[in-house]
């Protein structure tokens, strides 16, 4: 159990402001650790498989249930309606808005720990009932898949901000960035491991497929989602053991030794929970609804979660739209899944191998050269740099359409791939990461679940535009109105960036303004309401003369 011994120069006992500086810097100052890292980023890597499998599914699922759409018996020739593809791919994001608000939320009213694990729960229970999911004359096989979907959407969701803010943290000051980038990083894993998944049933299945019966292809999809439930299984028990983050313990729950015990799981990943000390209760600030409006009514405060919100919902509008639309991008660089082009089989052996082919080339490149940069480089402008080069390459794309891919779909190809990189060598990691560092600890995982909530509104604003708007003129003869659309969001996205600090470097508590100066928090913390009473009395505080310190109260906070 950990105890904080007074100094040695001295002989007497530190106190509460000193103790709580002293925790919070042995967690800045700490080495580089995985223990967190590895917790966060099973999940993610489990999020991002279950997230983009559907794409790889849908062609399974329209082989074998495509005659049960509403408007008579197999009128689509193996595929699913436009409306159950579109509710398949926006019932996860759809459930995700959910999740990330409520989990945000929740934890932080009753701690990031007790809601660590149960998003994963949900995930696991979710992606199981998919698996053996059935229909019957009462119920819709379609309609069951939305559903769980849905549900795995939300603890998907809660896993943003929870897994954001634990790492942030958990995190050292200088090497948080990377340890932030290391867990949305398993974004790109996740997603290229459905695909050989994919693949290798799709293999193994060949013989039943070709020769047998093209309907086996029922038992691919089913063993694709069902498998995402592995590496989340493997994440609970780290997740269910993992402490509270000293962060919140102290700031929150205002209990300084549990604080110091929980700091030290950072070096040695051990902890004792300390149950038979009061626990000092100290005039902080405290978290309220009415504390959440001043805060937010402040300028300085609203500007940086309005673009941390719109940059991710600007980003999520491109990464979702052709991320779970793939085959917009097969289709025209002829790449052919086209159901009445193929067989069964070839259809869904091309559309995992595809995946994998566009995942190589720009998302796990992209990931990992943020997570080298971030800390030298910094959030700021990776995430400015990103939008630009992003706005570039759809505008080549979009205005360039017809003439790339009519003489060189090598090229478009190339531009794609381009783009998948600079996404993630971009505002793709950094949304995720700013949003977990700008906030009070108070607020930190709400802040960060409306960051997060604005981008998945983006991804099913997408999935809409791309699903309809595609096929103005003719079978995806709109495509190069769309990348301009694209061009455009990331226009903004330019803009939003410029609302939000730079924070590389910089302590948790100096960029949301809990620091403390002899004592005392900062006159940000203090002036956080908006009545001119409330700032004159704060004001009036700040020079009254101090008593000498005490043992049972952080001196200097009435």
């Amino acid at each position: 159990m950990t105890t904080i011994r007074p100094r040695a120069n001295t002989g007497r006992e530190l106190t509460k402001a000193e103790q709580r500086r002293k925790v919070l810097a042995d967690i800045d100052n700490a080495v580089f650790t995985q223990f967190h890292v590895r917790a966060a980023g099973a999940g993610f890597f489990t999020d991002a498989y279950d997230t983009f499998a559907i794409n790889l599914c849908i062609p399974m699922l329209g082989i074998v249930y495509g005659h049960l759409h509403p408007g008579g018996a197999n009128i689509h020739n193996g595929q699913l309606s436009k409306q159950q593809e579109l509710a398949l791919k926006i019932a996860a994001p759809v459930g995700n808005l959910v999740g990330m608000v409520a989990f945000g939320w929740l934890a932080d009213v009753f701690g990031r720990k007790k809601m660590y694990g149960i998003e994963l729960i949900l995930m696991v229970t979710a992606t199981f009932g998919q698996a053996i999911a059935g229909g019957g004359p009462g119920v819709n096989i379609i309609g069951v898949l939305i559903t769980w979907r849905f549900f795995m959407g939300v603890g998907i969701g809660g896993d943003y901000p929870l897994s954001a803010v634990i790492t942030s943290e958990f995190a050292t000051t200088r090497f948080r960035g990377r340890m932030m980038a290391a867990v949305v990083a398993m974004q790109g894993f996740g997603n290229i491991t459905a695909s050989l998944v994919a693949l290798i049933v799709t293999a193994a299945f060949k013989d039943a497929i070709v020769n047998t019966d093209p309907l086996k292809v029922d038992y691919l999809w089913r063993l694709v989602i069902g498998l995402g439930m592995i590496p989340g299984v493997l994440a609970l028990y780290s997740r269910l053991t993992i402490p509270e983050t000293p962060r919140f313990t102290m700031d929150v729950e205002r209990n300084l030794d549990q604080a110091a015990s929980d700091a030290e799981f950072v070096k040695d990943g051990k902890f004792d929970r300390i149950d038979d000390r009061p626990i000092q209760r100290v005039d902080v600030p405290k978290a309220s609804r009415r504390d959440f409006m001043n805060y937010y009514s402040k300028w300085s405060n609203l500007k940086v979660l309005l673009g941390c919100s719109w940059s991710w919902f600007a980003l999520d509008f491109a990464f979702y739209g052709l991320g779970l639309n793939p085959d917009i991008i097969f289709h025209t660089i002829g790449f052919v899944v086209d159901v009445n082009q193929t067989t069964p089989y070839t259809r869904v052996f091309n559309t995992a191998v595809g995946n994998i082919i566009l995942a190589i080339a720009g998302l796990i490149p992209g990931y990992w050269v943020s997570f080298a940069l971030i800390d030298h480089w910094g959030r700021r402008p990776i995430q400015l740099m990103g939008f630009i080069v992003l706005t570039v390459i759809f505008l080549i794309m979009g205005f360039g359409y017809n003439r790339i891919t009519s003489k060189n779909q090598a090229a478009f190809a190339f531009l794609y791939a381009l783009a998948n990189f600079f996404q993630n060598f971009g505002p793709n990691c950094t949304t995720f990461v700013l949003p977990g560092e700008l906030f009070p600890t108070r607020y930190r995982t709400t802040s960060h679940g409306i960051s997060a909530a604005s981008g998945k509104l983006g991804a099913i604003l997408a999935q809409v535009l791309l699903l309809y708007a595609k096929d103005i003129g003719g079978s995806n003869k709109s495509i190069d109105h769309i990348l301009e659309i694209l061009a455009l969001f990331m226009i903004t996205g330019v803009f939003s960036t410029l609302l939000i600090p730079e924070t590389k470097g910089r302590t948790l508590e100096s960029l949301s303004g809990e620091e403390e100066e002899g004592g005392d928090f900062t006159n940000e913390q203090m002036l956080q309401s908006t009545t001119v009473y409330d700032r004159l009395r704060s004001m009036k505080n700040l020079f009254r003369r101090r008593p000498p310190p005490s043992s049972n109260g952080w001196e200097g906070l009435y």
